[in-house]
């Protein structure tokens, strides 16, 4: 009977161990079917901002026309490469030609005018060198106030000194007029070579806004017929909008000299990369949304980019590469209390205070330091299944992207699964690429 009893309470001990053994499996492998999950993984994450911006050239000269008149040609065309000083149109020249013409008539006259004024005056220097000499001649004595009369009254002697003063004054007035002339030479022969429109610089033309017959009307403002740019086919800029939230990291990747990729619709397979030029201080603000231009310049060897293409801009803050990162799906699961082992669900209730990110005067900033209060802001908790029910692991984060964050420190390893979500009919148990070998 004792030998009964005794194999009786064995084989109960053996029965409630199994069907514990047997619960704790079943519960186990069912946890594992609610969740989906995914793994760490190692790679390099990046924290990238992005914005949308225009390709524009470098450099685009406006040519326009000084002089008005009708164009009597057009010689270059949409996408024509053009050489400085190369002529683009032309206007009708004829009245030009004929101001011109009467400038340098006028000029002859002046000059033919000098040169009888200078005779003139040779004439009226010799009268008054005349009178003064006959002037210092006695004549002959008065017999009646037995005075002497001299040769050339005092009257003769200044009319002539007053003929000399006045041709020399007639020179010099026609020597005046010659300048005049020239200068009236010189601006209508100016007119005339303005009648031919001429590139200003080596460049493509990217807009032509004239045609043959078409009369130009230039005394109020110049009217604008081509617009070239210079370099086109070796750089390009992009203005982008970058948000003022933003624009404080993108003032330090650029001194850091970090590079920008973009990519355009038309080539939607080709990533172009270029480097930050320029952060210009002039803010735009749209419904009280303030943003700022920044410029990033790109080589353009294939003419690929072409002026006003929209650019989708991303401009790389920092990068990591060969870290562990957790998938932000893993980051953003908030588990029930019912789903989490007794000892952590004091997290998930809120009241776990050395596992919550610390604010106001940081009291989880043991130290005070500021390294100490980061740590507490990029303290996180992610879930791995143990037993049946979740269990929390405390790491601190760092760079983030779209799609992981870089773990920089925790218990966790590559390839371990941790809980994204609760798993819904259709889906399976694990979510995202698995780890790289």
């Amino acid at each position: 009977m004792k030998r009964l009893l005794f194999w009786l309470i064995i084989l109960g001990v053996v029965s409630a161990a199994g069907g514990a053994g047997y619960y704790r499996f079943y519960r186990s492998r069912s946890s594992e079917g609610m969740y989906r999950t995914v793994r760490v993984r190692r790679g390099e994450v990046k924290h990238v901002v992005n914005s949308t911006g225009t390709v524009q050239p470098v450099r685009s000269v406006q040519v326009g026309a000084v002089v008005s008149g009708p164009i009597s040609s057009v010689l270059v065309d949409f996408n024509d490469r053009v050489k400085k000083d190369q002529i683009l149109a032309e206007l009708d020249p004829q009245l030009f030609r004929a101001q011109r013409d009467q400038a340098q008539a006028a000029l002859n006259c002046s000059i033919a005018n000098l040169q009888q004024m200078e005779a003139k005056c040779v004439q009226a220097a010799a009268d008054l060198s005349r009178a003064e000499k006959l002037l210092s001649v006695q004549g002959i004595s008065d017999p009646m106030n037995l005075r002497p009369i001299k040769a050339i009254s005092e009257a003769d002697y200044d009319s002539a000194k007053a003929a000399y003063a006045t041709a020399k004054a007639n020179v010099a007035l026609t020597r005046a007029t010659i300048q005049q002339g020239e200068a009236a030479l010189k601006l209508a022969e100016a007119n005339l070579k303005y009648t031919e429109i001429k590139s200003p610089v080596d460049g493509m033309i990217i807009d032509r806004k004239v045609d043959p017959g078409q009369s130009l009307a230039s005394q109020f403002q110049t009217p604008v017929m081509f617009v070239v740019a210079p370099d086109l086919e070796k750089k390009v800029n992009i203005l982008a909008s970058v948000d003022e939230a933003d624009i404080g990291l993108i003032r330090d990747a650029q001194k850091r000299n970090q590079p920008v990729t973009f990519t355009v619709d038309a080539y939607l397979k080709d990533v172009f990369e270029g480097q930050i030029a320029q952060v210009r201080l002039n803010p735009s603000t749209v419904q009280n949304v303030v943003t700022y231009t920044v410029v990033v310049e790109s080589s353009n060897p294939e003419l690929k980019l072409l002026p006003g293409m929209t650019a989708n801009l991303s401009f790389q803050i920092e990068k990591h590469t060969g870290v562990l990162s957790i998938p932000n799906a893993a980051l953003r699961f908030h588990p029930k209390p019912e789903q989490v082992q007794p000892s952590d669900r004091a997290i998930v209730e809120g009241t776990d205070r050395e596992g919550q990110a610390d604010q106001g005067n940081d009291p989880g900033a043991k130290d005070g330091t500021p390294g100490a209060a980061d740590r507490d802001r990029k303290r996180r908790h992610v879930w791995i299944a143990n037993g049946g029910l979740l269990e929390a692991v405390e790491i601190i984060t760092g760079l983030s992207d779209k799609s992981c964050t870089e773990l920089v420190s925790g218990d966790l390893e590559e390839g371990q699964e941790l809980i994204a979500g609760v798993k819904t009919p259709g889906t399976s148990s694990s979510s995202g690429p698995p780890p790289p070998h």
